[in-house]
């Protein structure tokens, strides 16, 4: 009798179907162009957009990256050192373009080392393309990769493909993985922080020691010596903006509290796929309960939303809670349409593909006079401009928005060009901010040129 011919199973998640990474490319071509359409009606922003795009332009022009929106250097911001090598994209074209396609890309990717947690665990196949598609339906995936760039998303397969590499006992793999988790974003040794609470609940007290050594000694770093020395001795900044609200009274910090807000968060992230978790679940969910209590606690309500990236982990390490606890439910097969049903329910509830519907065309009528706007303006002009007009300029060395509150007397300023629209002033802007710039301007015999949308262009008598 012929031998039985047992299946071959992956070694790494690499090998994933070919058919797994067409449909991921697809969709990762599909969320770019969603993100460059969102960027062309003029609905990206200052931050961040506009602030990577001028970093990793100055890294491509071997000037030292200082933004000059915040006068902050790159690696003083998050502690980012993978935007350096995305400067050889900018070398061959500078275009903002190199940054929204990556990050479509790599979050639509991340689909691929799930699949290989899911074929680890021994899922049949037909669960493992469940698990991917749980992942592509998570609200906050695709609002992420509208909602400009941060560069923390370049490494969520990275963070999914170490859970799947501790696992595997491949220890040198999660090392390199935790470093590159590490050059995204400082914000993301909370989710090493975690795999070491995860790790020591299942006793592996070596790999806990690890990953709690890596990110506590990434901190000190960043806090006693690159933060300081990058910012003329200030530490970071972010976490003083963030807990600003916590005093040292904790019935005081407990008012502060933003409890509404947090318990409908809580309830909006876990509802595409809570219901799928069982016990086998909660170790993994350890990994997220720093950044978790993070989010819940910062003053800031972007923190908690599914528009912005800062769940963005959590839904990883969720869907990964998923497939932990599907080893204990064989008989699940009936389960998947109904589970996949709720997911795209939440999607289409949560997701903002609605916002191409409405909300993102309320710019297009300056689209024809911006075009014009910017034949005029020069590569070297010193720009003030409005913050979703930013990036589409920001490839230079002085770019900057009108913020409010801000001092800006333009006979003592660098700004030699104007591009406002009092009438449209965009974030953190106003009318009369923008308004009386433009007054200081043509009473100072700037050459100004307006067009009907009331977009407005000054350049400074000197560099007319």
């Amino acid at each position: 009798m012929a031998a039985l011919a047992l299946p071959v199973m992956p070694s790494t998640p690499l090998q994933a179907p070919r058919k797994l990474w067409l449909v991921a490319i697809g969709l990762g071509a599909i969320g770019w162009i969603c993100s460059a359409m969102r960027h062309g009606l003029l609905q990206s922003n200052a931050y961040d957009l506009g602030l990577f795009d001028q970093w990793v332009w100055l890294i491509s022009q071997g000037v030292e990256p200082i933004s000059s929106m915040e006068q902050v250097h790159v690696l003083a911001d998050h502690g980012a050192w993978l935007l350096y090598p995305a400067g050889l994209s900018y070398r061959l074209l500078a275009s903002v373009q190199w940054l929204l396609a990556s990050q479509a890309m790599a979050l639509s990717l991340t689909a691929i080392p799930l699949w290989g947690l899911a074929k680890q665990a021994d899922l049949p196949e037909r669960r493992c393309w469940w698990i991917c598609m749980l992942w592509w339906l998570q609200p906050v995936v695709f609002n992420t990769t509208l909602f400009d760039f941060h560069p923390e998303t370049w490494v969520m397969p990275a963070l999914a493909l170490a859970l799947w590499a501790e696992r595997a006992e491949r220890p040198r793999l999660w090392l390199v993985l935790l470093l590159l988790l590490l050059g995204a974003r400082d914000g993301l040794v909370l989710i090493i922080g975690g795999m070491a609470l995860d790790l020591a609940w299942r006793r592996r007290w070596r790999w806990s020691g690890i990953a709690a050594g890596i990110a506590l000694g990434w901190l000190l770093l960043l806090g006693r010596w690159l933060y300081p020395l990058l910012r003329d001795g200030e530490g970071p900044k972010a976490a003083g903006r963030m807990f600003s609200h916590l005093s040292a009274n904790p019935l005081t910090s407990l008012q502060n509290l933003d409890w509404g807000g947090g318990f409908t968060y809580l309830l909006l992230l876990l509802l595409p796929c809570a219901w799928l978790w069982r016990r086998r679940s909660f170790p993994t969910l350890l990994i997220g309960v720093p950044l978790l209590l993070v989010n819940l606690l910062s003053a800031s309500p972007s923190y908690r939303t599914l528009i912005h990236h800062y769940s963005l982990p959590l839904a990883v390490v969720m869907v990964v809670a998923v497939i932990d606890g599907q080893l204990q439910r064989q008989r699940t097969v009936r389960m998947l349409p109904w589970s996949l049903g709720w997911a795209v329910a939440c999607w289409l509830a949560l997701a903002k593909p609605w916002a191409f519907t409405g909300p993102y065309l309320q710019r297009m009528a300056q689209l024809d006079e911006l075009k014009s706007a910017i034949a005029l303006v020069k590569p070297d002009d010193a720009l003030l401009t409005t913050s979703y007009l930013v990036p589409q300029f920001s490839q230079r060395l002085q770019i900057g928005f009108p913020k409010q509150g801000a001092d800006l007397e333009l006979s003592q300023s660098k700004w030699t060009a104007l591009l406002l629209n009092p009438m449209d002033p965009g974030w953190g802007s106003s009318p009369k901010k923008q308004g009386s710039l433009l007054d200081d301007a043509e009473g100072s015999n700037w050459t100004c040129q307006t067009w009907p949308s009331g977009l407005t262009l000054c350049r400074k008598p000197e560099s007319a």
